[in-house]
C-alpha cells in the first residue's frame, strides 16, 4: 500500500456544492501519524510549496506561555513547583508529574488541547481571510485530541512499527524497549487509516517517499481543479 487515496464523506466541499461558503474558503489537510512516521517531511513538502502549516506542537509551547489561561490553569492543578525562575513552566517538572501516570496525562491534556484548538482555529480564520486556497494542520495526535474535525480531509502517514524501532535508535538514541513503549502508547497504523482520506506509506527510502507524496499533491491539485470547475 505505498499510496492510496480513496473517497470520504469528510471531502463534502469538495464533491458537493457547497451554500453560504465564500469563495476564498480555505481547504484544510489534517496530517497525523506515528512516531518516526516521517510526518515531517511531508510537512517539509507542503512548506516548499507555499502551503501554510499549523504545526500543534508549535501551539502546544505557546499556550503554556505566562499569563495565559492554559499557564494559569496548568499551575492551579500541577502545583507552583512547577514555574521555573524565569516565570516559565518547566516542561521537566511537568512530565515528570504525568508520565507513565495516565489520570495524570489525561488531566493535562483536558486542559492544554483546548487551548491548542482554539489558536489552530485561529491561525485557520487568518489564512482564510488572506486569502489562502490550502492550510495544513500537522498534529500527531489529530484524532486523539478530537482536531480531525478541522479538516476536510485527513491524511495519514504509516510506517511499519520494526522500521520505526530501528528510526528511532538511529535518530533518537532509543533502546528498543523504550523506542516500542512510545509506539505502543499511540494510536495504530489501523486505527488511523481506517478514518484517513489519503494514506502514505513510508516503510522504504526517502526518494520513495518523495515519490509518494508528490502521488498524493497531484492528485488532491486535480480534486481541486476538477471542483473549482463545477
Amino acid at each position: 500500500m505505498p499510496f492510496v487515496c480513496r473517497p470520504s464523506p469528510r471531502r463534502d466541499t469538495l464533491n458537493v456544492p457547497q451554500t453560504n461558503v465564500p469563495e476564498s474558503r480555505v481547504h484544510v489537510i489534517g496530517l497525523t501519524g506515528g512516531i518516526a512516521s516521517g510526518k515531517s517531511t511531508v510537512t517539509r513538502f507542503f512548506l516548499d510549496h507555499g502551503v501554510p502549516v499549523i504545526d500543534a506542537d508549535i501551539l502546544g509551547h505557546r499556550t503554556y506561555d505566562p499569563g495565559t489561561d492554559t499557564f494559569e490553569a496548568v499551575v492551579r492543578a500541577f502545583g507552583a513547583e512547577l514555574v521555573a525562575p524565569d516565570g516559565t513552566i518547566d516542561r521537566k517538572v511537568l512530565g515528570g508529574k504525568v508520565f507513565g501516570r495516565p489520570d495524570e496525562l489525561k488531566r493535562l491534556t483536558d486542559i492544554v488541547w483546548p487551548g491548542i484548538r482554539r489558536l489552530a482555529t485561529e491561525a485557520l480564520s487568518e489564512y482564510e481571510t488572506g486569502g489562502n486556497a490550502v492550510a495544513v494542520l500537522e498534529a500527531a495526535v489529530l484524532f486523539e485530541a478530537g482536531w480531525d474535525d478541522l479538516a476536510d480531509e485527513i491524511w495519514v502517514v504509516v510506517v511499519e512499527p520494526d522500521l520505526a524501532v530501528e528510526r528511532l535508535g538511529s535518530r533518537n538514541g532509543l533502546e528498543p524497549e523504550a523506542a516500542r513503549a512510545r509506539i505502543n502508547s499511540q494510536l495504530t497504523n489501523a486505527e488511523r487509516t481506517a478514518r484517513a482520506d489519503v494514506i502514505i506509506e513510508n516503510n522504504g527510502t526517502l526518494g520513495e517517499l518523495d515519490a509518494r507524496i508528490q502521488e498524493a499533491w497531484s492528485q488532491f491539485q486535480g480534486r481541486l481543479q476538477s471542483a473549482a470547475g463545477r
